[in-house]
């Protein structure tokens, strides 16, 4: 992977900056957006990490998946691990193709099982309703005008789009693999 894009210098508005685009932005870009993607797995398998079986219950109750004592702590290193290896670029393309399919599945999830009265019930917003030391002015007028439902659109969007962004990064990686700096490209080798 020499380049990223198949901008000949002759494509290019200023074809001056072709060294610069091969040479510094694409690779030191592409290395920067994998340790954010792998740094941000870390960041939400760390929990997991430190309670590998607290995900035995959502996997077999709200997923309905069997097996649950297994997908749990395999989440967590898929994460925690996963995302190590992403960031450093090692073993790149089937660490990342097994995160995105992970994270394709939360998307999924996120799609088919919206935020809803679940989430904020109505004895949760008549405890606020008693209790407005616990939100800020701010928080009383957005949260309890509507019930809440602002709220939990806002809720919603943000899995949504958090998950199809991390889907779309880990893919992304996977298909074009660690790249200029990385340790698959030390060791010479990748998938």
């Amino acid at each position: 992977m020499n380049e990223f894009t198949s901008s000949p210098r002759e494509r290019l508005i200023f074809p001056g900056m072709a060294p610069f685009y091969h040479c510094f932005a694409q690779p030191v870009g592409w290395a920067l957006f994998r340790v954010l993607i792998g740094g941000l797995l870390m960041v939400e398998g760390w929990p997991k990490i430190l309670a590998p079986m607290a995900q035995v219950g959502f996997v077999e109750n709200v997923l309905g998946w069997p097996a649950g004592w297994f997908f749990s702590p395999l989440l967590a290193v898929m994460q925690f691990i996963g995302g190590f290896m992403i960031a450093l670029g090692l073993l790149t393309r089937p660490v990342a193709f097994a995160n995105a399919v992970m994270l394709a599945i939360t998307l999924w999830f996120h799609i088919r099982n919206p935020y809803g009265p679940t989430f904020l019930t109505p004895e949760g917003i008549a405890f606020l309703r008693d209790n407005l030391q616990y939100l800020t002015g701010d928080g009383q007028r957005r949260l309890l005008a509507d019930g809440g439902l602002g709220f939990l659109h806002q809720v919603q969007s943000k899995a949504e789009f958090n998950s199809a962004f991390w889907t779309g990064g880990a893919m992304l990686i996977a298909a074009f693999g660690g790249g200029r700096y990385s340790v698959d490209r030390l060791l010479r080798k990748e998938f």
